[in-house]
């Protein structure tokens, strides 16, 4: 009897609970490493957000200050974070010096582990950025894909661990 009606119920709490890996992300796009060469065709910044329940992502972003205009922008994934990667998949962008990215995707399971562990970043393209590096792939700004955050001012030290979700992720 106790069945038949917690049954009903259990299986209304299930059906409006958040998905088990929702979660709220964001990204702060800098210039790539600048030299000499590059200062001066490498610059701008940006921000980016993302959501994601497990299967989905979606991509929300802005920048400016580009040297040019934006020519495609990526999501990349790294074995490391901090590592160029490959690209895995195409962000919308404004094709100008300043404007936004958007994107909204299927995620195989692979790359939402990589997600869940810092290993996803967001590369935008510029006219006069260099094809590439001595040290890497083209890219003007880039930025990783981290857990949402509380973000300080300049010259405030960030309190806690949230640069290193790889090491905080419980493996799934």
């Amino acid at each position: 009897m106790t069945f038949k009606i917690l049954a009903p119920a259990l299986l209304a709490a299930m059906a409006f609970a958040a998905p088990v890996f929702a979660a709220d992300y964001q990204a702060g796009l800098g210039p790539m490493p600048l030299d000499d060469e590059t200062k001066a065709v490498i610059a701008g910044r940006g921000d980016a957000t993302a959501t994601s329940d497990g299967k989905t992502l979606t991509v929300k972003g802005n920048f400016h200050g580009l040297p040019s205009n934006a020519t495609e922008a990526h999501i990349f994934v790294s074995p490391v974070a901090g590592m160029p990667g490959k690209q895995i998949l195409d962000l919308d962008v404004t094709k100008s010096t300043s404007g936004t990215i958007s994107g909204n995707y299927t995620l195989t399971s692979a790359q939402a582990t990589a997600l869940r562990t810092g290993k996803l970043y967001i590369q935008i393209n510029s006219e006069k950025a260099p094809d590439s590096y001595p040290w890497g792939p083209k890219g003007t700004l880039w930025g990783w894909i981290f857990p949402a955050h509380e973000t300080v001012g300049a010259n405030v030290p960030q309190q806690g661990h949230w640069f290193l979700p790889q090491l905080d992720t419980p493996s799934r």
